[in-house]
Protein backbone atom coordinates (compact mmCIF):
# COMPACT_ATOMS: atom_id res chain seq x y z
CA UNK A 1 0.00 0.00 0.00
CA UNK A 2 0.93 3.40 -0.47
CA UNK A 3 2.33 5.79 2.02
CA UNK A 4 -1.16 7.23 4.26
CA UNK A 5 -1.02 10.21 5.67
CA UNK A 6 -0.52 10.92 9.44
CA UNK A 7 -3.14 11.82 11.99
CA UNK A 8 -2.74 15.36 13.26
CA UNK A 9 -0.02 15.17 16.37
CA UNK A 10 -0.18 17.35 19.33
CA UNK A 11 3.08 17.48 21.49
CA UNK A 12 3.43 18.47 25.05
CA UNK A 13 -0.15 16.99 26.26
CA UNK A 14 0.11 16.17 30.02
CA UNK A 15 -2.30 13.17 31.47
CA UNK A 16 -4.18 16.20 33.57
CA UNK A 17 -4.72 18.14 30.38
CA UNK A 18 -6.08 15.81 27.72
CA UNK A 19 -8.38 18.21 26.04
CA UNK A 20 -12.15 15.76 25.81
CA UNK A 21 -13.94 18.45 24.72
CA UNK A 22 -11.76 19.36 21.49
CA UNK A 23 -10.90 16.10 20.48
CA UNK A 24 -14.94 14.95 20.40
CA UNK A 25 -15.69 18.19 18.77
CA UNK A 26 -13.51 17.79 16.08
CA UNK A 27 -14.58 14.30 15.56
CA UNK A 28 -11.58 12.63 14.05
CA UNK A 29 -8.21 10.72 15.33
CA UNK A 30 -5.47 12.97 17.27
CA UNK A 31 -2.19 11.07 18.38
CA UNK A 32 -0.78 12.93 21.46
CA UNK A 33 2.98 12.10 21.87
CA UNK A 34 4.79 10.70 24.89
CA UNK A 35 1.67 11.84 27.19
CA UNK A 36 2.36 8.68 29.50
CA UNK A 37 5.28 8.28 29.13
CA UNK A 38 6.31 8.48 32.99
CA UNK A 39 3.88 5.58 33.87
CA UNK A 40 5.72 2.66 35.69
CA UNK A 41 4.57 -0.10 32.46
CA UNK A 42 6.10 1.91 29.90
CA UNK A 43 9.66 2.66 31.84
CA UNK A 44 9.81 -1.46 32.44
CA UNK A 45 8.90 -1.96 29.05
CA UNK A 46 11.46 0.12 27.83
CA UNK A 47 14.11 -2.30 30.25
CA UNK A 48 12.69 -5.16 28.27
CA UNK A 49 10.46 -7.31 27.58
CA UNK A 50 11.00 -9.67 30.23
CA UNK A 51 11.00 -6.50 33.07
CA UNK A 52 7.22 -5.67 31.31
CA UNK A 53 6.05 -9.20 31.67
CA UNK A 54 7.59 -9.41 35.42
CA UNK A 55 5.73 -5.71 36.22
CA UNK A 56 2.51 -7.60 34.80
CA UNK A 57 2.10 -10.10 37.41
CA UNK A 58 2.68 -8.24 40.53
CA UNK A 59 -1.20 -7.90 39.61
CA UNK A 60 -2.40 -10.70 37.87
CA UNK A 61 -4.79 -12.29 40.34
CA UNK A 62 -5.53 -15.49 39.45
CA UNK A 63 -8.81 -15.12 37.14
CA UNK A 64 -8.40 -17.11 33.70
CA UNK A 65 -8.01 -14.53 30.88
CA UNK A 66 -8.65 -15.49 27.18
CA UNK A 67 -5.57 -16.69 25.26
CA UNK A 68 -5.92 -16.36 21.99
CA UNK A 69 -3.19 -18.38 19.74
CA UNK A 70 -2.24 -18.86 16.09
CA UNK A 71 0.04 -21.03 14.05
CA UNK A 72 3.07 -19.58 12.66
CA UNK A 73 1.97 -19.78 9.12
CA UNK A 74 -1.00 -16.87 9.94
CA UNK A 75 1.77 -14.15 10.81
CA UNK A 76 0.31 -12.59 13.33
CA UNK A 77 -3.01 -11.90 11.60
CA UNK A 78 -5.98 -13.26 13.55
CA UNK A 79 -8.40 -13.87 11.03
CA UNK A 80 -10.95 -16.65 9.36
CA UNK A 81 -9.27 -19.87 7.78
CA UNK A 82 -9.06 -19.93 4.13
CA UNK A 83 -12.14 -21.46 3.32
CA UNK A 84 -14.32 -19.71 5.96
CA UNK A 85 -15.62 -21.98 7.69
CA UNK A 86 -13.84 -21.49 11.24
CA UNK A 87 -11.19 -18.60 12.71
CA UNK A 88 -7.30 -19.64 12.01
CA UNK A 89 -6.72 -19.64 15.73
CA UNK A 90 -7.98 -21.17 19.00
CA UNK A 91 -8.77 -19.35 22.33
CA UNK A 92 -8.59 -20.74 25.43
CA UNK A 93 -8.94 -19.85 28.98
CA UNK A 94 -5.31 -19.80 30.62
CA UNK A 95 -3.22 -18.26 33.60
CA UNK A 96 -2.35 -15.46 32.26
CA UNK A 97 0.81 -15.77 34.17
CA UNK A 98 1.66 -19.20 32.50
CA UNK A 99 0.62 -17.22 28.92
CA UNK A 100 3.14 -14.71 29.83
CA UNK A 101 5.47 -17.16 30.28
CA UNK A 102 4.74 -18.95 27.02
CA UNK A 103 5.30 -15.26 25.14
CA UNK A 104 8.56 -14.46 26.63
CA UNK A 105 9.62 -18.15 25.26
CA UNK A 106 9.42 -17.54 21.81
CA UNK A 107 10.21 -13.86 21.62
CA UNK A 108 12.42 -12.96 18.32
CA UNK A 109 11.27 -16.76 17.13
CA UNK A 110 9.89 -16.03 13.41
CA UNK A 111 8.57 -18.99 13.60
CA UNK A 112 6.89 -19.43 16.63
CA UNK A 113 3.15 -19.15 16.91
CA UNK A 114 1.03 -15.69 17.86
CA UNK A 115 -0.04 -14.87 21.26
CA UNK A 116 -2.36 -12.58 22.13
CA UNK A 117 -4.64 -11.18 25.19
CA UNK A 118 -7.13 -8.58 23.89
CA UNK A 119 -9.70 -6.75 25.34
CA UNK A 120 -9.39 -7.94 29.40
CA UNK A 121 -10.71 -5.58 32.11
CA UNK A 122 -7.84 -3.92 33.95
CA UNK A 123 -9.50 -3.70 37.22
CA UNK A 124 -10.93 -6.99 37.48
CA UNK A 125 -7.74 -9.25 36.36
CA UNK A 126 -4.92 -6.60 36.98
CA UNK A 127 -6.21 -5.11 40.54
CA UNK A 128 -4.05 -1.95 41.77
CA UNK A 129 -2.48 -1.41 37.96
CA UNK A 130 -4.56 1.52 37.68
CA UNK A 131 -3.04 3.21 40.77
CA UNK A 132 0.24 3.05 38.92
CA UNK A 133 -1.02 3.66 35.67
CA UNK A 134 -4.27 5.27 34.63
CA UNK A 135 -5.32 8.47 33.57
CA UNK A 136 -6.97 11.18 35.51
CA UNK A 137 -10.66 11.20 34.27
CA UNK A 138 -12.93 11.28 37.74
CA UNK A 139 -14.16 15.22 36.32
CA UNK A 140 -15.15 13.97 33.07
CA UNK A 141 -18.66 12.94 32.52
CA UNK A 142 -17.78 9.67 30.87
CA UNK A 143 -16.17 8.52 33.82
CA UNK A 144 -18.96 6.30 35.12
CA UNK A 145 -19.38 5.02 31.59
CA UNK A 146 -15.87 4.02 31.25
CA UNK A 147 -14.43 0.64 30.32
CA UNK A 148 -10.84 0.00 30.65
CA UNK A 149 -9.01 -2.58 29.19
CA UNK A 150 -5.12 -4.53 28.40
CA UNK A 151 -4.15 -6.17 25.41
CA UNK A 152 -0.92 -7.73 25.30
CA UNK A 153 0.59 -10.31 22.72
CA UNK A 154 3.56 -10.72 20.12
CA UNK A 155 3.61 -9.37 16.87
CA UNK A 156 -0.14 -9.82 16.11
CA UNK A 157 -2.67 -7.84 13.62
CA UNK A 158 -6.15 -6.51 14.74
CA UNK A 159 -7.80 -6.68 11.22
CA UNK A 160 -9.57 -3.26 10.39
CA UNK A 161 -12.76 -3.35 12.24
CA UNK A 162 -15.22 -0.61 14.35
CA UNK A 163 -16.04 -0.06 18.15
CA UNK A 164 -19.14 1.80 19.18
CA UNK A 165 -17.49 3.76 21.62
CA UNK A 166 -14.92 6.82 21.67
CA UNK A 167 -11.27 5.08 22.26
CA UNK A 168 -8.39 6.59 24.12
CA UNK A 169 -5.71 4.15 23.20
CA UNK A 170 -2.40 4.12 25.30
CA UNK A 171 0.86 2.66 23.99
CA UNK A 172 2.90 0.81 26.67
CA UNK A 173 4.80 -1.12 25.68
CA UNK A 174 6.23 -1.99 21.70
CA UNK A 175 5.39 -0.23 19.08
CA UNK A 176 1.95 0.13 17.29
CA UNK A 177 0.47 1.25 13.82
CA UNK A 178 -3.20 2.25 13.89
CA UNK A 179 -4.34 2.58 10.24
CA UNK A 180 -8.05 4.37 10.07
CA UNK A 181 -10.71 4.84 8.32
CA UNK A 182 -14.10 7.33 8.64
CA UNK A 183 -17.40 5.82 9.28
CA UNK A 184 -18.54 6.44 5.52
CA UNK A 185 -15.50 3.92 4.00
CA UNK A 186 -17.92 1.07 5.35
CA UNK A 187 -18.68 -0.40 1.84
CA UNK A 188 -14.97 0.59 0.73
CA UNK A 189 -13.33 -2.02 3.51
CA UNK A 190 -15.65 -4.81 2.43
CA UNK A 191 -17.21 -6.45 6.13
CA UNK A 192 -17.01 -9.90 6.68
CA UNK A 193 -19.38 -11.77 8.61
CA UNK A 194 -21.58 -10.75 11.16
CA UNK A 195 -21.13 -13.93 12.96
CA UNK A 196 -18.82 -15.23 14.36
CA UNK A 197 -15.82 -12.76 13.94
CA UNK A 198 -12.15 -12.62 15.14
CA UNK A 199 -13.06 -10.57 18.09
CA UNK A 200 -16.40 -9.89 18.42
CA UNK A 201 -16.51 -6.90 15.83
CA UNK A 202 -17.21 -7.37 11.97
CA UNK A 203 -13.52 -6.69 10.54
CA UNK A 204 -12.67 -5.95 6.61
CA UNK A 205 -12.09 -8.75 4.21
CA UNK A 206 -8.92 -7.24 2.48
CA UNK A 207 -5.77 -8.16 3.75
CA UNK A 208 -3.84 -5.04 4.40
CA UNK A 209 -0.81 -6.97 3.84
CA UNK A 210 -1.42 -7.80 -0.16
CA UNK A 211 -4.69 -6.21 -1.34
CA UNK A 212 -6.67 -8.28 -3.78
CA UNK A 213 -7.37 -4.65 -5.47
CA UNK A 214 -9.36 -6.97 -8.19
CA UNK A 215 -11.50 -8.94 -5.74
CA UNK A 216 -11.54 -5.47 -3.46
CA UNK A 217 -11.88 -2.48 -5.91
CA UNK A 218 -13.33 0.16 -3.91
CA UNK A 219 -10.71 -0.45 -1.27
CA UNK A 220 -8.73 1.84 -2.88
CA UNK A 221 -11.20 4.85 -1.77
CA UNK A 222 -10.91 3.45 1.27
CA UNK A 223 -7.30 3.92 1.29
CA UNK A 224 -7.83 7.68 0.12
CA UNK A 225 -9.84 8.59 3.30
CA UNK A 226 -7.43 6.48 5.38
CA UNK A 227 -4.94 7.41 8.24
CA UNK A 228 -2.04 6.70 9.88
CA UNK A 229 -0.87 6.85 13.62
CA UNK A 230 2.46 5.83 14.29
CA UNK A 231 2.89 4.82 17.99
CA UNK A 232 5.76 4.75 20.43
CA UNK A 233 5.60 3.58 24.19
CA UNK A 234 3.92 6.63 26.01
CA UNK A 235 1.73 7.60 23.04
CA UNK A 236 -2.05 8.17 23.04
CA UNK A 237 -4.38 7.61 20.63
CA UNK A 238 -7.59 9.14 20.35
CA UNK A 239 -10.31 8.39 18.04
CA UNK A 240 -14.22 8.47 17.89
CA UNK A 241 -16.52 5.84 18.25
CA UNK A 242 -17.41 3.82 14.92
CA UNK A 243 -13.96 4.41 12.78
CA UNK A 244 -12.02 1.87 11.12
CA UNK A 245 -8.98 0.66 12.93
CA UNK A 246 -6.57 -1.73 11.73
CA UNK A 247 -4.37 -2.16 14.33
CA UNK A 248 -0.76 -3.52 14.20
CA UNK A 249 1.38 -4.51 17.36
CA UNK A 250 5.01 -3.88 15.87
CA UNK A 251 7.70 -5.18 18.31
CA UNK A 252 8.10 -8.76 19.82
CA UNK A 253 6.35 -7.98 23.21
CA UNK A 254 3.59 -5.54 22.70
CA UNK A 255 0.86 -3.85 25.86
CA UNK A 256 -1.73 -1.83 25.26
CA UNK A 257 -4.51 -0.07 27.68
CA UNK A 258 -7.61 1.56 26.27
CA UNK A 259 -10.24 3.71 27.60
CA UNK A 260 -13.72 3.14 25.84
CA UNK A 261 -16.79 5.64 26.51
CA UNK A 262 -19.86 6.70 25.43
CA UNK A 263 -20.61 10.15 25.77
CA UNK A 264 -24.81 9.57 26.29
CA UNK A 265 -26.50 8.47 29.81
CA UNK A 266 -26.16 4.80 30.54
CA UNK A 267 -29.55 3.72 30.16
CA UNK A 268 -29.67 3.89 25.89
CA UNK A 269 -28.94 0.94 24.30
CA UNK A 270 -26.29 0.13 21.79
CA UNK A 271 -27.22 0.98 18.27
CA UNK A 272 -25.77 -2.38 17.00
CA UNK A 273 -28.92 -3.75 18.94
CA UNK A 274 -30.77 -1.49 16.15
CA UNK A 275 -28.65 -2.41 13.23
CA UNK A 276 -29.23 -6.34 13.70
CA UNK A 277 -33.30 -5.86 14.30
CA UNK A 278 -33.19 -3.42 11.08
CA UNK A 279 -31.77 -6.16 8.85
CA UNK A 280 -34.65 -8.88 10.74
CA UNK A 281 -37.27 -5.89 9.74
CA UNK A 282 -36.42 -3.53 7.48
CA UNK A 283 -33.95 -4.38 4.64
CA UNK A 284 -35.67 -6.81 2.55
CA UNK A 285 -38.95 -4.85 1.98
CA UNK A 286 -39.71 -3.31 -1.12
CA UNK A 287 -37.68 -0.34 -1.77
CA UNK A 288 -40.86 2.32 -1.67
CA UNK A 289 -41.30 1.11 1.92
CA UNK A 290 -38.02 1.57 2.78
CA UNK A 291 -38.14 5.06 1.56
CA UNK A 292 -41.30 5.93 3.53
CA UNK A 293 -40.07 4.05 6.60
CA UNK A 294 -36.08 6.47 6.01
CA UNK A 295 -38.76 9.19 5.87
CA UNK A 296 -40.14 8.20 9.55
CA UNK A 297 -36.68 7.33 10.98
CA UNK A 298 -35.88 10.82 9.95
CA UNK A 299 -38.46 12.75 11.78
CA UNK A 300 -38.46 10.17 15.28
CA UNK A 301 -34.43 9.22 14.84
CA UNK A 302 -32.18 11.33 13.05
CA UNK A 303 -34.13 14.31 13.73
CA UNK A 304 -33.69 17.12 16.36
CA UNK A 305 -34.91 15.05 19.95
CA UNK A 306 -37.44 17.19 20.48
CA UNK A 307 -39.14 17.90 17.50
CA UNK A 308 -41.44 14.18 17.52
CA UNK A 309 -43.25 15.39 20.45
CA UNK A 310 -43.21 19.07 20.18
CA UNK A 311 -46.84 19.24 19.93
CA UNK A 312 -47.86 17.00 22.57
CA UNK A 313 -48.66 18.08 26.51
CA UNK A 314 -45.69 16.12 28.79
CA UNK A 315 -47.91 14.25 29.96
CA UNK A 316 -49.38 12.48 26.73
CA UNK A 317 -45.04 12.67 25.66
CA UNK A 318 -44.22 8.96 26.42
CA UNK A 319 -40.72 7.83 25.01
CA UNK A 320 -41.24 11.03 22.48
CA UNK A 321 -40.01 13.14 25.26
CA UNK A 322 -36.83 13.55 27.50
CA UNK A 323 -35.30 9.87 27.72
CA UNK A 324 -34.70 9.30 31.22
CA UNK A 325 -33.66 5.80 32.83
CA UNK A 326 -37.12 5.03 33.76
CA UNK A 327 -38.89 6.23 30.35
CA UNK A 328 -36.22 4.35 28.61
CA UNK A 329 -37.07 0.76 30.79
CA UNK A 330 -40.50 1.20 29.71
CA UNK A 331 -39.52 1.47 26.11
CA UNK A 332 -37.30 -1.54 26.45
CA UNK A 333 -40.18 -3.59 28.24
CA UNK A 334 -42.72 -2.56 25.34
CA UNK A 335 -39.94 -3.59 22.65
CA UNK A 336 -39.60 -6.88 24.69
CA UNK A 337 -43.30 -7.57 24.93
CA UNK A 338 -43.89 -7.19 20.98
CA UNK A 339 -40.03 -9.07 19.90
CA UNK A 340 -41.62 -12.11 21.98
CA UNK A 341 -45.35 -12.31 20.07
Amino acid sequence: MSALPHVRIIEGVTPDRIPFGELIAEGRPVLMKAVVRDWPAVAAGAESPSAAIDYLKRFYGGAPVTGFTGPPEIGGRFFYNDEMTGLNFTAARVRLDGYLDEMAAHLGDDQASSYYVGSTDVDGYLPGFRAENDLPLAEQDFAKQLLVSIWIGTRTTATAHYDISNNMACCLVGDRRFTLFPPDQVANLYPGPLEPTPGGQVVSMVDFRSPDFERFPRFREALAAGQVAEMSPGDVLFYPALWWHHVEALSDFNVMMNYWWNDVASHLDTPQNTLLHGLLSLRDRPASEKAAWKGLFDYYIFGEAEEAGAHLPDHAKGPLGPMDEMTARRLRAMLLRRLNR
